[in-house]
């Protein structure tokens, strides 16, 4: 007698995620990469006709970029570029992440031991792309979209690690808010990778002290970071 096979309930709903999550990235992609000005309508419609796909997942996209601030939605006019972090927000964003980033290090150092040797691979991978865009600019080579993303996921990638070391799930839900609001500094001081090297080094500090055992040096390292950072970004803005 043959076995009844029944349809997973859900197969339809995780499909259906699965498309919405691959649209979000897309969307992602095209604010973070796009010469798009704020304000900028942004066309449920034209969207789905750019990306092949019904308007359903670009409209659930959205909603989700929304809580990022990267798009404002108007009462019966739709979605909009959301304009430029203001000076104040740029400092909020540093702030927030000096306590949420150096307080998941100290918590990541109590498991340095499991967590050295991820970070000692994602370090690899940096310098290795630091070279890249090195080289291209040593030739003269405008930087493509393509190694911009692939240099800031993993840049990034080194912060998420850490948070995924502390083996705390609400602060790994903390850190997805918090990379999407770096995307959008990104975007608004138009830093590109100028300071690939500055953040090798002081990535290799906070790998150093995670080495160490040290809780402490390793959140103070990681602080170091990010003020470091913040003051880079301070100089970027000013320049533009």
């Amino acid at each position: 007698m043959s076995e009844t096979v029944y349809p997973l309930a859900g197969a339809a709903a995780l499909e259906r995620r699965g498309l919405r999550d691959r649209v979000y990235d897309l969307v992602l992609d095209m604010l973070m990469t796009a010469d798009i000005a704020p304000g900028t309508r942004l066309s449920i419609d034209a969207i789905a006709r750019d990306l092949k796909v019904s308007p359903t997942p670009v409209r659930e996209a959205l909603v989700q970029l929304e809580r990022t601030g990267l798009v404002t939605r108007e009462a019966l006019k739709g979605y909009r570029v959301a304009p430029p972090l203001a000076a104040g927000q740029l400092e909020a964003l540093f702030d927030a992440r000096l306590v949420l980033e150096g307080g998941a290090t100290e918590l990541a150092a109590r498991h340095a031991e499991e967590l050295v040797p991820r970070l000692e691979q994602a370090l690899t991978e940096h310098r290795a792309i630091s070279r890249i865009v090195h080289k291209s600019v040593a030739h003269g080579e405008k930087l493509s979209v393509g190694l911009i993303r692939e240099y800031f996921a993993i840049d990034w990638n080194f912060h998420h690690l850490i948070f995924e070391g502390t083996h705390n799930p609400f602060l790994l839900d903390m850190s997805e808010a918090i990379s999407t609001r770096v995307h959008r500094m990104r975007q608004t001081v138009k830093s590109g990778v100028s300071d690939a090297d500055d953040a090798v080094v002081e990535h290799s500090a906070i790998l150093d002290a995670f080495r160490g055992g040290s809780a402490e040096e390793a959140a103070a390292a990681m602080r170091a970071h990010i003020d470091r950072v913040r003051e880079r970004a301070r100089l970027d803005v000013a320049s533009q």
